[in-house]
């Protein structure tokens, strides 16, 4: 998919860098919907060192994208994804 992603600060809250984020959206392991949340997407993505990485994000109009948030992956889904 050939998202244009926009960052918004809070996206750099846990040290995480542009590139990293950028490379979760190209190798993802889970990109979905957050149930009952309008329009917030939980993606698992691998960073350049190969951390799993929690990002979450909002769709935006003509293709793009909003991370408002990344940080290494937490335990919990972790355990849940068994990686």
């Amino acid at each position: 998919m050939d998202e244009r992603i926009v960052f918004a600060p809070s996206a750099f809250k846990h040290g995480v860098s542009e590139e990293d984020i950028r490379n979760a959206f190209k190798i993802r392991l889970f990109d979905h919907p957050m149930p009952g949340e309008e329009n917030k997407n939980l993606l698992i993505g691998i960073s350049r060192s190969g951390i799993a990485l929690e990002i979450l994000y909002n769709e935006l109009d003509n293709n793009r994208i909003k991370v408002f948030h990344a940080m290494k992956c937490r335990k919990a889904y972790r355990d849940f994804f068994g990686f």
